[in-house]
């Protein structure tokens, strides 16, 4: 094989945005965790015997059994052939048929719309409209592949560089000057401290600024709205703020907003023109009874005027939940009050991507749609989600109270998603340890619990946090019984590295 020509492509020639965008979730522990793996494969002697991947969402890879009704219904529509061969419930082969009907052809090979199946966005409609008790319009409703790509196409969208009105001139010769125009203020997003990664991780690829604002981890990693306006004034010194992204439930730090808090954030986005981002793909995954989950559209149109005439896109996802189904990618956006020349625009964009991935179309079918009260699926389908939610439940206070019950931790209550984000003391020592090896303090604490324990977790650092205080997330995912195995090598590891460098 013959050699690239090299000038080709080199590290100097790439896209710089590409060399600065980081994503912790997917990092260097990580890739050190699947070292390990194999190393455990090939007889390497550790001081555990398998490595326990709490570092990601990941339900199934964490034991989390599929729903049977999404399951069946997919299997299916994949060979339709067997549906007059296998034996299972008439609702389900009812939405098959509905399914295929609905397809290019009768099949999920085949090519659909670029905003997805229309009458699966139909299906979304009335989901939504159910779920708040507000109408919905499937035109604005987008099917992805995975809530992460309608999150990138929407950050996209909204990419705009002011330039300098005066143009800077550069002297060429006494005969002749040439007018270059400068950029002197970017696209700014407004992101949460702690954030989940993707979200600063696409702004540096987009070349966007990163706008941060500080949870309090003192009220249950509330929203401080004093903070939102700190951080904003800041930011229009070098960039324009132009949307605020809020992830509820929270993700790493698993808080539900109160619903005064969800006001205070619109009318604060009101007052500044920003475009609410709405990141919503856990609202299944509420552990407080007392608790209930609020969709910010919900929120912003029961405000009334001004308020309900606000910009907001909001994602969901079928890879969390009680469904689990990360794997298929299946995913949808709302795009609320958008302009209509806007909305053309971005429908523009998105048939460059030609379709969502039709099998992930298919598992938001079954999302939106899943079995009623009355048909044959129906005591099943409520047996295996009420059983996954009762179990995500337990463990979320597992955690906690573990989290809480040792030197030098603290976590706050897991009152949703699928994480917790605890905090931890380490000594003056290690921090100087981590200093002299190039590395935040927790990523060496991190690194060192999974050499030792076998336990990947992932470093505060990479989410975000406030400067001298130090965190990691877990996922509560792993089964009741290695999640108990997991904690208790998390506490007797933290009590001897205590002690080793006290």
């Amino acid at each position: 094989m013959s050699e690239l020509h090299p000038s080709a492509i080199s590290i100097n020639t790439i896209n710089p945005n590409v060399k600065l965008m980081e994503y912790a979730v997917r990092g260097p522990l990580v890739i050190r965790a699947a070292e390990i793996e194999e190393e455990l494969k090939h007889g390497v002697r550790k001081p555990f015997d398998e490595v326990i991947r709490a570092n990601t969402g990941d339900c199934q890879a964490m034991g989390q059994a599929p729903i049977t009704y999404i399951r069946q219904v997919l299997s299916l529509a994949l060979r339709p052939e067997l549906l007059e061969v296998v034996n299972c419930p008439s609702d389900i082969k009812e939405r098959v048929r509905t399914l295929l009907n609905g397809c290019n052809g009768g099949s999920l090979g085949s090519y659909t719309g670029s905003l997805g199946i229309e009458f699966i966005r139909r299906y979304v409609q009335q989901f939504l409209g159910e779920r708040d008790d507000v109408p919905s319009d499937y035109r604005d409703i987008i099917l992805t592949t995975g809530a992460t790509q309608g999150i990138k196409s929407i950050l996209q969208l909204l990419k705009y560089e002011r330039w300098k009105s005066n143009l800077f001139q550069i002297k060429i010769s006494i005969f002749k000057t040439t007018a270059v125009p400068l950029v002197i203020k970017k696209t700014g997003i407004m992101v949460s401290v702690p954030q989940y990664p993707m979200y600063s991780a696409t702004i540096v690829e987009q070349g966007m600024h990163l706008v941060s604002y500080f949870l309090e981890e003192e009220t249950n990693w509330g929203l401080n709205i004093n903070e939102l306006k700190r951080a904003i004034d800041e930011a229009k010194e070098v960039c324009i703020p132009r949307a605020i992204v809020i992830i509820n439930p929270g993700n790493p730090t698993g808080q539900i907003l109160t619903r005064a808090n969800m006001e205070e954030i619109i009318k604060f986005a009101y007052e500044e023109n920003l475009v609410i981002l709405a990141d919503e793909v856990y609202q299944n995954n509420v552990y407080e009874d007392r608790i209930k989950f609020n969709s910010f559209k919900k929120v912003l149109v029961e405000m009334g005027e001004p308020y309900k005439n606000m910009a907001l896109a909001s994602f969901m996802s079928c890879s969390k939940g009680y469904t689990g189904e990360c794997g298929l990618r299946g995913g949808l956006v709302e795009i609320f009050n958008f302009p209509a020349d806007v909305k053309t625009m971005f429908y523009k964009s998105l048939s460059a991507q030609v379709c969502p991935n039709t099998v992930s179309q298919a598992a938001i079918f079954c999302l939106v749609n899943p079995p009623r009260e009355g048909e044959p699926s129906y005591e099943l389908f409520m047996e295996e989600k009420t059983k996954v939610l009762k179990s995500l439940k337990e463990r979320a206070q597992l955690v906690h109270e573990v989290f809480n019950s040792f030197e030098g931790f603290s976590c706050t209550t897991i009152q949703g998603a699928m994480y917790a984000f605890p905090q931890f003391k380490l000594p003056p020592k290690v921090i100087e340890l981590a200093n002299e090896r190039g590395m935040p303090p927790d990523q060496f604490y991190a690194f060192e619990l999974l050499e030792n324990t076998g336990v990947c977790i992932v470093p505060g650092s990479g989410f975000g946090q406030k400067p001298g205080t130090y965190h990691f997330r877990t996922t509560i995912l792993p089964k009741i019984d290695k999640l108990k195995v997991m904690l208790e090598k998390i506490k007797s590891f933290h009590t001897d590295f205590i002690a080793k460098y006290r």
